[in-house]
């Protein structure tokens, strides 16, 4: 009878308070009277925390790009198992060194490939771009070819989304956001992913769509990253022994902050910028040796553009290699203000915040009506992209016509008219001597874009009305292009958008301020970028690493703060709505206040019981626990007077044990040397095993597993009277996947473990959606 009572799953019942055990114990007459008296209690702290719905259930599945994923979190912690345990004591200095040795190799690899990648985009996009400008001709023969080549690059982009990547649509950020925050993004970095991030946004960029390459940049240094970390996976045919460090998610995560690092310099030449883009926006978990190995992969980054431009200037590379790593140089002018330009500068930064929530606002629209699109098949979304690319061809090579031609001014050094891919001075169907102010924003790539509108010491070559259609038709076409089938990035339409408010606005100040108006420009691009994304620091630096003109920090500053501040009081940051849009379980730095009222304990009453396991287990109840539930994690408990919990064994675990065959005749616990024989902690890190295709007999369902070495001994535990806040912020800072409640009072009869928090269980939609009185009292304040 023993031996078949063990083979059933041991359900772990956690202690319920003692309030929940009077309220239980009154029938549901009671309780539903108790409810009543509660809603009309106004002193909240005296209110019973318990009154919610029978179970705490979390939405497991995400949208990630087009596919419905299910959700996993991540292994951060470190497993400290008796296999662990004596591989770490047993490293040589030769293996510590060849670990500390590898990572800066692969840092540098890192830098070095994304940008090789980065110059090879930069070089495709000039020159694809340019000839297509240099080719268009006026009236409709120059627009059928203006729209068809738009139309072939965007078809291009799209198709290589729809058919083979769809994950590699978009840019990328919120994803990576959430894989270093601890969710397991799926299909984000692998192989096919890369090669369609990197060809497609050749095309969508060429294209004339809308976007910019700095968030696929990003996304494409964390896929490389990842990539490199996994080179010892069968998947990709090649395992080396010597990458057997790097088979964590723990060392993935790092890899992949530093490719996050790399993709920003390389996007915007910024080497400190990159660093705290990634310590400001995409990493939840930092330390000061992470900080040097992003900042050495950045400054290769460097290195490797600027070999580039330097071999490209000789006039290799077709229209290619003109610039330097200065992107928008404004050193040139001299930066003086007063305490009269103070209110212009607050004015642009409040401007910015409230635009930039109003951007975020009205794109979450766009992006639920492109989801409905997107949910009806390939077909929609490829057509979709088309649509945009159309409309787009349209206002771009036509909003021209309604710009009067301004004179040339003898007294610019630049030529003026402009024929041709590049120039400040577009003649376009101007006469000559004359130019289209508002076709020089239009007809040219993004990059030169920006730079027309940063000019400086032309306070005359943009007039208001341009300058105005300008701003509205990229606002518009900023909010329809993001969304559609194809890699785009979010950096370059806010800078296009902040830079012509921030130019509009200096054209009206007139002699009223000493501010040149292509650093209001400046100062508009920062001010919408901290509204909308709410980044400040990072934002500071590379503008000022882009700018060349230190004596701008103080008023960007100033504008940065305020606009951030401004965002903040309407909506959250773009790429929060996204990840919300996703449904992925990104856990914030900050929890709810509502989250003090409540414990962890009350959590684990609203979940089902625990699924644990003994020490030494039969192979029937592990092969039973692992059909009949999804769980990652299961407490190891080895029964007595009283009980004693163990630790936590992981699924994979279990399916490695299960695949090896590691069986015993007879119940017993095992030598330190038996398990050695058979299983690494190399095994143990390998991902991927499917339960599925383990086939075990009838006579092995009798044997028994000895499950002391497999067990993480080390678990995080918190006490069950411990608040929801704490936990969530526990469970933040140390990137955990398991939390185990342990009850205030041991003995015996009382069960070692209440229960186990996952990071489905801590986010506040699925704990309000079983606390529903919670929800009433938060609206109600």
């Amino acid at each position: 009878m023993e031996e078949e009572s063990s083979s059933l799953i041991t359900d772990l019942k956690p202690t319920p308070p003692r309030e929940d055990i009077r309220r239980n114990g009154g029938g549901r007459e009671e309780e539903e009277e108790e409810e009543d008296r509660d809603v009309e209690c106004n002193n909240s702290l005296n209110e019973p925390l318990l009154k919610r719905s029978p179970t705490l259930t979390g939405s497991h599945l995400a949208m990630v790009g087009a596919k419905i994923s299910h959700i996993e979190s991540l292994d951060y912690e470190i497993n400290e198992n008796d296999l662990f345990k004596h591989d770490w004591r047993s490293r040589s200095k030769v293996q510590v060194l060849q670990y500390v040795f590898l990572k800066w190799s692969m840092a540098f690899l890192v830098g070095l490939l994304t940008g090789v990648i980065a110059s090879f985009i930069n070089l495709a996009i000039e020159n694809i771009a340019g000839f297509k400008m240099m080719l268009v001709l006026q009236y409709w023969t120059g627009f059928l070819y203006f729209m068809l080549a738009n139309l072939g690059l965007t078809a291009f982009a799209s198709f290589l989304c729809v058919r083979y990547a769809p994950t590699a649509a978009g840019p990328g950020i919120p994803e990576i956001k959430a894989y270093l925050n601890g969710v397991d993004t799926p299909n984000m970095f692998g192989m096919s992913t890369l090669i369609v991030k990197i060809f497609g946004s050749i095309g969508a960029v060429s294209a004339g769509l809308d976007l910019g390459k700095e968030g696929p940049l990003v996304h494409i240094g964390a896929c490389l990253s990842s990539l490199l970390s996994q080179g010892g996976s069968e998947k990709y045919g090649i395992k080396w022994r010597w990458l057997r460090y790097f088979k964590n998610d723990r060392d993935r995560r790092d890899l992949i902050t530093c490719g996050a690092s790399s993709g920003v310099c390389a996007a915007f030449r910024s080497p400190v910028g990159g660093v705290l883009f990634s310590l400001e926006e995409v990493a939840t978990w930092w330390r000061s040796s992470l900080l040097w190995r992003t900042f050495f992969s950045t400054a290769v980054v460097v290195v490797v553009l600027r070999g580039f431009m330097e071999y490209c200037n000789s006039g290799k590379c077709g229209l290619f290699g003109r610039g330097g790593l200065i992107l928008f140089d404004v050193s040139a002018v001299t930066v003086r203000y007063q305490w009269m330009d103070l209110p212009p500068v607050l004015f642009i930064g409040i401007i910015g915040g409230v635009l930039g929530s109003l951007y975020n606002y009205l794109l979450y629209k766009v992006l639920r009506v492109y989801s409905l699109i997107n949910e009806k098949g390939r077909l929609p979304k490829f057509l979709l992209s088309l649509s945009v690319s159309l409309f787009t061809s349209i206002f771009l090579y036509f909003l021209p016509f309604l710009a009067s031609c301004s004179p040339c001014d003898p007294s610019i050094d630049a030529a003026c008219p402009t024929v041709g891919r590049t120039g400040n001075f577009k003649q376009f169907n101007c006469p000559d001597g004359y130019y289209n102010d508002l076709a020089s924003l239009l007809h040219a790539t993004n990059d030169d874009a920006v730079r027309n509108v940063f000019s400086t010491s032309t306070p005359t070559e943009f007039r208001a009305v341009s300058l105005l259609i300008f701003f509205a038709i990229y606002c518009v076409l900023g909010l329809i292009t993001f969304g559609i089938a194809v890699p785009s990035g979010l950096f370059l339409p806010i800078i296009l958008m902040g830079s012509a408010y921030g130019r509009l606005l200096a054209l009206y100040m007139g002699s009223y301020t000493g501010i040149d108006q292509g650093l209001y420009a400046v100062l508009g691009a920062a001010a919408l970028m901290a509204g909308s994304m709410r980044m400040t620091v990072s934002v500071c630096v590379i503008f000022l690493e882009l700018t060349n003109n230190l004596l701008l920090l103080p008023i960007t500053m100033l504008v940065l703060l305020i606009a951030k501040t401004v965002g903040d009081a309407f909506n959250p940051s773009i790429y929060e709505i996204i990840l919300e849009m996703k449904g992925l379980p990104f856990l914030e730095a900050k929890p709810e206040p509502w989250m003090r009222n409540l414990t962890v304990g009350d959590l684990a009453s609203a979940k089902p019981s625990v699924v644990g396991l003994q020490g030494i287990e039969k192979v029937r109840r592990v092969v039973d626990v692992l059909r009949t539930t999804s769980h990652n994690g299961f407490p190891v408990v080895d029964q007595g007077m009283p009980s004693e919990l163990h630790g936590v064994v992981l699924r994979a675990h279990l399916i490695s044990v299960l695949r090896k065959k590691w069986f015993l005749t007879q119940r017993r616990k095992t030598e330190a040397w038996e398990v050695r024989e058979k299983f690494t902690s190399i095994d143990l890190a390998e991902k991927g095993q499917k339960f599925e295709d383990i086939k075990i007999t009838e006579e092995e369902m009798e044997m028994y597993i000895d499950l002391h070495p497999f067990t993480n001994t080390t678990p995080y535990t918190v006490v069950e009277t411990m608040s929801v806040a704490k936990a969530v912020v526990l469970f933040r800072q140390v990137a955990l996947r398991h939390l185990l409640i342990v009850p205030k009072y041991q003995g015996s009869g009382i069960a070692p473990v209440v229960g186990i928090l996952t990071r489905q269980d801590l986010m506040a939609h699925n704990i309000l959606s079983a606390f529903p009185h919670l929800e009433k009292r938060r609206t109600e304040k």
